[in-house]
Formats: C-alpha cells, sequence, structure tokens
C-alpha cells in the first residue's frame, strides 16, 4: 500500500518508478579504478572519470547524494535511471553502463564523453563554423525529439549539458543530466520552477504548465549563443535575466547576427517565442531548411565571431534557489549563477 501511495506520488510530479538495472551494494572501486579527473561538481553530486578493471575501459561516476537539505530525493535519482534506460539505444543520449548504492549516495556509471561540453565553445575563442553548429544541433534534436515522443521533458537543456564524444575533430553529440526531467502528457498539468535562468522558458517563470514546447525555447537559446558568442537573456542580475525572458527581449541586430545567415536567424526566431504554442517542435525544426544546408548552399561556413563576453567559472545551484532573491553575478553569460538541481552530466 505504502508503495502505491509512493509511485502515485511519484508519477503526479512527473517521474518514472520502475527501472530494470539492478542496483549494486559492492564497492565502486572493487571494479573501478578512480582517477584524479573531476569532471564536474554541485552542492549534490560530483562526477569523476573512471577506469573498468576488468577492461581498462573509461566511464564517468556520477555520485549522487541521496539526502538534500534534509528530504529523500532517492526517487528523482530512480526517475533519471529510469530515463537513462528508456533511451538505451538511442546514440544521441548519454548511455547508463551500471549503477550502484551505498547509504549515502547513488552512483550512476556512465559512458565517458572525453570531448568535454559544447560550452567549451561558447566560453573561448575557438568556434565552429556554421555548418558544424547545425550538424551539433541537429544531433541534439534528434534525441529531443526521442525524448518528446516519449513524452519526456528534459527541462535543462544548455551547452553544459550537451557533451561531444570528441573535441578534435568535432564528434558526436551526448545529452547528459536528467536530473530535472519530467514525464508529461498525464492527466494532471505540470507546473515547476526549476531550471537555469538564461535558460527557462517564460512558462516556467510564469507556473504556467510545462510541455514539449518548454524545452524548444532552451534549444533556441543554445543556437543563439553557438552563432553569436552572446546569452540573449542575460542581465545584470537575476532578477533583469528574468525579465529580459518572460519579456522575450531577444536582440536580432545586425551587429548580434555579424556573418550569420539569414536562416539562422529565421531557426532561432521561431524558436524564441513567448507563446510555446507558436515555437518549432524538434520535428518541425529538423525539416527547417538551415538544418539542411549544405556546406555548397551555407551563407556562411567560416568560423563565426568569436565570444564577446568572457564567462566567468560556473557551478550549480539547486532548484529550490530558482526564486531566490538577491542579486548574483549574472554577466559574463551568468553562468555563475544557475538555478538547477544537479546540472553536472
Amino acid at each position: 500500500m505504502l508503495r502505491k501511495r509512493a509511485d502515485s506520488k511519484a508519477a503526479a510530479l512527473g517521474l518514472l518508478t520502475d527501472i530494470q538495472t539492478c542496483i549494486r551494494t559492492d564497492s565502486l572501486e572493487s571494479q573501478y579504478e578512480l582517477t584524479a579527473n573531476e569532471l564536474g561538481r554541485g552542492k549534490f553530486a560530483v562526477v569523476k572519470r573512471c577506469i573498468e578493471k576488468l577492461t581498462g575501459k573509461d566511464y564517468a561516476a556520477k555520485f549522487l547524494k541521496k539526502r538534500r537539505r534534509g528530504r529523500d530525493c532517492r526517487a528523482e535519482i530512480i526517475h533519471e535511471v529510469a530515463i537513462l534506460e528508456m533511451a538505451r539505444w538511442n546514440t544521441r543520449i548519454i548511455s547508463l553502463h551500471e549503477v550502484y548504492e551505498t547509504d549515502h549516495e547513488i552512483i550512476l556509471v556512465l559512458e565517458y564523453a572525453a570531448g568535454g561540453e559544447i560550452f567549451d565553445f561558447c566560453a573561448s575563442e575557438e568556434t565552429l563554423t556554421e555548418r558544424e553548429i547545425t550538424r551539433v544541433l541537429w544531433q541534439t534534436l534528434e534525441g529531443v525529439q526521442f525524448l518528446h515522443h516519449n513524452n519526456i521533458v528534459h527541462l535543462d537543456l544548455k551547452p553544459q549539458n550537451i557533451l561531444l564524444t570528441s573535441h578534435n575533430p568535432l564528434g558526436d553529440i551526448k545529452i547528459v543530466d536528467f536530473g530535472l526531467s519530467r514525464k508529461v502528457g498525464n492527466s494532471s498539468e505540470l507546473r515547476e520552477i526549476m531550471g537555469t535562468p538564461e535558460y527557462v522558458a517564460p512558462e516556467i517563470l510564469n507556473y504556467e504548465p510545462i510541455t514539449t514546447a518548454t524545452d524548444m525555447w532552451s534549444v533556441g537559446v543554445i543556437a543563439y549563443m553557438l552563432v553569436t558568442g552572446e546569452s540573449p537573456f542575460c542581465g545584470d542580475d537575476k532578477q533583469e535575466t528574468y525579465l529580459n525572458v518572460s519579456q522575450a527581449n531577444v536582440d536580432y541586430s545586425k551587429e548580434a547576427f555579424e556573418e550569420v545567415s539569414e536562416l539562422a536567424v529565421d531557426f532561432i526566431r521561431k524558436l524564441l517565442v513567448k507563446s510555446p504554442e507558436d515555437r518549432l517542435s524538434a520535428a518541425d525544426c529538423l525539416s527547417h531548411p538551415w538544418l539542411w544546408q549544405t556546406p555548397e548552399t551555407s551563407e556562411s561556413d567560416s568560423c563565426l565571431s568569436p565570444p564577446r563576453r568572457t564567462p566567468g567559472k560556473w557551478s550549480w545551484e539547486d532548484k529550490e534557489n530558482m526564486m531566490e532573491d538577491g542579486a548574483s553575478s549574472c554577466k559574463r553569460f551568468c553562468f555563475d549563477s544557475l538555478l538547477s538541481g544537479e546540472s553536472i552530466l
């Protein structure tokens, strides 16, 4: 009876509860050698590179605390495992290898993406051609379309959560971090305040129903950043950022889109639309002519302008802090102040 109540409560929150993966309780270090290479860290999670002793293969071990702020969060972690199981055969989603559990943590052993984050291209002088950007977006949309087909919304799509299998040459993308993801389409509407300030859709801030269109806004922000090197909504503090998002204040000036094709601007305009119903779906995006350009027909195949802002070191905050008052260091892509839960890997 208690299990049924817990499952019913989880379902109302958009969480999946059934998993097939066997959760191991033996020591992770009996099977893996943990390296000093820390891939990411947050308040409630840390990701480290590890090497499987039997095969010598690299993996990423994501250590997730089961209790956060005095609250039992095991159900959210099981939900993340369930999403990764669902996407096991999808090459655009990071693969789950094994799961371990200790008294205080659940450890997800994940595919290791050696190329790092596409955020690196937003945060450095290194640039991508427009053709490379459309390839990254195409692959990202393939993953997003799969999720949406299964009524899953990611809710934290951003350059840090899109990894590459290799950096040079540019590898394939892997979508990671499903800690904030939810299942939609049930009888009840899903409304939650969560996400990362610059990427959240207006409906999140307005506490309106979450749909698959909520992710598409984030795709538009990612596309804007990749082609311009700037964040479209970053303000001097959180409140200014929220205002820019809620009013959909976007700079489409020639200066911002120097050397960017008109098709790219059209693609972004059709995603950064305040009304969720008017945004392109993932399937619509995959049919957009910008993503179908060949190198011969592309208006801009040279490297785009490097970022005009220098991002600071970024970190993670739990989702409860999203509406927290007080100014934060929001300039330089606002990556000093993130709202999402465990926005790592």
